[in-house]
């Protein structure tokens, strides 16, 4: 069943936002490339969006400049995950998500924070994306994997795909505990989870002024809710 669509906002909401990555603990310019693990659920209902993200993954190397290396992270079927080594090239990156089904199964985001959690201990990791909908896991040890990648000093941007409510309590905490920001967004609209992924790498390469200076942020950023309560 098709996903009810997020309702477009006004600029206020674009400001929230910004004002929310904003609060998010300064980085420092990375130096070159800054690692940002991409993580994208590959569960069955998930591939509309996999095919989208396959595509827009590229505006995040663009806006970093030649600054980020990215490693694909994706769990989907009964347990599998995968994640692939830090790629600095879009193309090599969209090699390895074009073709790829996405298979029923149960989400594993514990088994992708305790992932996140590995390489920032290898190496100093800059940013987690996360792109999802849903959450069949306890919240508890989910929420506790965040608070200490956040510890590490990794943020997570956690982007939902639709407004389970359910899903968005946890999605939430995840950016909370991290030190990260949420937001919904709707694959129907590809312009907003462009913006948020451009968004992702210019914070993961030059911090929260990086983010507050995006060129066109508020055109992309337009169908964003207010994010609500603090962190």
């Amino acid at each position: 069943m098709a996903k009810p669509p997020v309702p477009a906002q006004t600029s206020s909401a674009v400001t929230a936002f910004l004002q929310k990555a904003a609060a998010v603990p300064a980085l420092r310019a990375a130096p070159s490339p800054a690692r940002l693990v991409f993580a994208v659920d590959a569960t069955a209902s998930r591939q509309p969006t996999w095919d989208q993200a396959s595509h827009l993954q590229a505006g995040m190397f663009a806006e970093a400049a030649g600054r980020l290396a990215i490693s694909l992270a994706f769990y989907r079927g009964h347990g599998e995950f995968r994640a692939t080594p830090f790629l600095a090239d879009s193309r090599a990156l969209a090699a390895e998500m074009t073709g790829l089904l996405c298979r029923g199964g149960h989400t594993q985001i514990l088994r992708l924070l305790r992932h996140a959690e590995a390489e920032a201990a290898r190496a100093r990791l800059h940013a987690l994306v996360f792109v999802g909908d849903a959450v069949e896991e306890e919240p508890g040890p989910i929420l506790a994997a965040a608070a200490r990648l956040g510890a590490r000093g990794t943020p997570a941007f956690v982007f939902q795909e639709g407004d389970d409510p359910g899903a968005s309590a946890v999605l939430r905490g995840i950016a909370r505990a991290s030190g990260g920001a949420w937001a919904p967004f709707d694959h129907r609209s590809p312009g907003a989870l462009a913006a948020l992924l451009r968004g992702a790498a210019a914070f993961a390469t030059g911090g929260r002024e990086a983010l507050a200076r995006l060129p066109g942020a508020g055109a992309l950023l337009a169908q964003l809710p207010p994010p609500g309560a603090a962190r």
